[in-house]
């Protein structure tokens, strides 16, 4: 046991959607954990709140005509009561938009600032001229410019993972309306994040947790550390100090939430948030494996920065897969936490098992129907559930009591071995490793009242009997401690039947050791039921039906696009309509007010036109005379900017090339 408080956080759960099986990924292994460890006698505060932010809960709030902020609380409430039904217990699960998130973070940004570690800039910044307005992150896609896949706007979440700072996607597109987006230039704000390089290579390699976490980060400092943008152009946010046109980036004030939940706990119950965060206790951070960098890298930076004890520890996990398939909502490989699971009456105990004992904590989870109710029936059922009811329904209606005897040394020893076994894992981060201690000992428990057969010792040798049925009932009562933080459902459940009253999540490891405190046992129940195959085949059923609803509608666009390209197809007869003639640039000159368009005079052989072009950022204006163009001569007359354009004159490419022949050819040619 240590005498240092543990304060545990979990990855915030972002509140534009509903709880999925990939959340559970993180929060139930954090939730083990902190249960192991109290059962251990350490102290442990345990900390989430939802993460409020950001341009994906604009949009969503837009699409449903509600703001940002009842969006937020509808998704916090439903993330706070299904962790619940989960066994999840957090002391403070908070939101980063209420009143002390967004004062810890304009305080701790403010400290950036005073300690010199922020700075503002000028940047081009991706802009919608069609809706008039620049383009947060969300609001804008592209392509990364490092491996060349799709990206979102700070994100290349399709390829490589790098952060992007605004103005580096290529090719942007408006994601609201679909216009090509342009860059235009803003100021904002900039966290010398290469002011911490030094601290962040000294600090990396003695940060506990993962591996996975340690050697990601480390790549990542060992490429260089670029400056981050941190601030954004949106209403919904925390507003930076100083400059309320702007919010700051969402991946500032959600972990500074980790803090500010911190102080809601501390000010409900009297305690110390400060000795987690500036005094000797340990942080440890549960996430997820794609939210690595800003958890080992930009976040102990910033708490370096403005007075903050990094964390001690990250613990990363794997990625999960949708029988075997990447796990996509919009794809349909998806299970939803309640609409999927508890819905449908199944147990909570039941995932969380599957969730700890399928894989090590840093690899692929690979979720499958058939493979949850192996586990469900060969282990819980027949392992566990087996040997308990075997255990109280012999000492209930053979014995009547339980034997008033001390339980051998050698069921002690093996009780003690796997203690430490699972304390050494836990500790370690190797929750699968722990849960196949635990289900060694129940292992153990089934081969010994095998072996002894107390059922056929009672009819020669009561006493024997009695011994051996008191040793199970120890290896019984030593299981129910330590699966609590497995199935605390369950494991409440056998507790009871033991004959306890009180909380099987408030007794400590070392009570696994002692006796009972009363000599009835309640009745016998089974406490674990199988998984059914008729209802294996419903799930899958369900899982099937949205995959091939998601393939549908995939086909539906690609219809659509198809026939949108349809639409846009032209005949001979409607091409020839189009008179495109070469002419000579005679003169052309800016047109006041304008940064694109020139005015521009072209001779068309047998008569001068005036032509406005929108070339003016390509080209110099005065240069322009004699060169040969391709001209659109029956375009209807248009004004732009006051000056009236009877033509169009043809260009290609993001760089404005003029089209014009090979062969000189005299101005007025048609082109056929």
């Amino acid at each position: 046991m240590s005498n240092t408080p543990l304060l545990v956080t979990c990855g915030l759960p972002y509140t534009n959607g509903p709880c999925h099986i990939g959340h559970l990924r993180t929060y139930v292994p954090a939730d083990f954990f902190v249960r192991h460890k109290r059962h251990c006698g350490e102290e442990v505060v345990f900390i989430c709140g939802s993460d409020n932010h950001g341009t994906p809960i604009v949009i969503s709030a837009e699409s449903e005509g509600i703001t940002p902020r009842e969006m937020s609380e509808r998704y916090n409430d439903h993330f706070d009561i299904t962790f619940k039904k989960m066994g999840i217990e957090f002391n403070r699960f908070g939101m980063t938009d209420d009143p002390e998130n967004h004062r810890m973070t304009k305080e701790i940004v403010q400290n950036l600032i005073n300690n010199g570690h922020i700075y503002k800039k000028i940047i081009s910044q991706s802009y919608c001229p069609h809706c008039e307005m620049f383009l947060p992150d969300r609001y804008v896609e592209g392509t990364c410019p490092y491996c060349g896949e799709k990206a979102r706007g700070d994100e290349c979440d399709q390829g490589c993972g790098k952060h992007l700072e605004p103005g580096e996607l290529k090719d942007t597109v408006c994601k609201i309306c679909g216009a090509k987006a342009e860059l235009r230039d803003q100021e904002h704000y900039f966290f010398r994040l290469g002011d911490f390089n030094e601290f962040l290579q000294d600090y990396l390699p003695n940060l506990k947790g993962t591996s996975n976490a340690r050697n990601y980060a480390a790549g990542w400092v060992k490429e260089g550390l670029h400056d981050w943008c941190i601030t954004r152009t949106l209403n919904w946010g925390v507003k930076f100090p100083g400059n309320e046109e702007l919010v700051v980036y969402v991946w500032v004030d959600a972990p500074i939430g980790y803090i500010s939940f911190t102080k809601e706990w501390a000010d409900l119950t009297g305690g110390d948030w400060e000795r987690f965060w500036k005094g000797d206790s340990s942080v440890i951070h549960f996430i997820g494996q794609d939210i690595i960098y800003h958890h080992c890298v930009f976040w102990p930076a910033i708490l370096k920065g403005s007075g903050f004890m990094p964390p001690e520890a990250v613990v990363a996990s794997g990625m999960v897969k949708i029988e075997d398939k990447k796990f996509s909502k919009s794809r349909g490989y998806v299970v939803w936490t309640n609409e999927d699971y508890l819905d449908l009456g199944l147990s909570p105990d039941y995932l969380r098992y599957y969730l700890l004992s399928y894989t090590s904590h840093t690899k692929e989870l690979n979720f499958s129907w058939k493979e949850y109710q192996a586990r469900v029936n060969n282990e819980l059922v027949d392992t566990i559930g087996n040997f308990f009811y075997r255990t109280m329904h012999f000492t209930s209606k053979k014995l009547g009591e339980i034997p008033q005897l001390n339980p051998d040394k050698e069921i002690l020893d093996e009780i003690s071995g796997t203690i430490s076994e699972v304390s050494r894992y836990v500790s370690e981060y190797e929750f699968k490793s722990a849960i196949e201690a635990i289900m060694a000992l129940g292992n153990y428990g089934n081969t010994y009242i095998q072996t002894n057969a107390p059922w056929k010792l009672i009819k020669e040798d009561k006493d024997a009997a009695n011994q051996v049925i008191r040793n199970c009932l120890q290896i019984v009562k030593a299981l129910t401690i330590l699966l609590d933080s497995v199935i605390p459902e369950k494991a409440q459940k056998a507790w009871e039947l033991l004959g306890f009253t009180d909380k099987v999540k408030d007794r400590e490891i070392s009570d696994a050791l002692t006796g009972f405190e009363s000599v009835k046992l309640l009745a016998p129940e089974i406490i674990f039921k199988k998984i059914e195959d008729e209802d294996v085949e419903k799930y899958e059923q369900t899982l099937n039906m949205r995959v091939n609803e998601a393939k549908l509608k995939e086909n539906s666009k690609v219809i659509d696009n198809t026939r949108k390209e349809e639409e846009n197809m032209i005949t001979i007869d409607e091409f020839a309509k189009v008179e495109l003639k070469t002419a000579t640039i005679i003169e052309a000159e800016p047109i006041e007010g304008s940064k694109k368009l020139l005015k521009i005079q072209v001779d068309l052989g047998d008569e001068k036109r005036q032509i406005v072009s929108g070339i003016a950022q390509f080209y110099n204006y005065e240069e322009l005379a004699g060169e040969e163009v391709v001209v659109v001569t029956n375009l209807k007359p248009a004004k732009l900017f006051g000056v009236e354009s009877n033509g169009m004159i043809l260009a290609a490419g993001e760089e404005a090339a003029l089209l014009t022949t090979k062969l000189k050819v005299a101005p007025g040619t048609k082109i056929l």
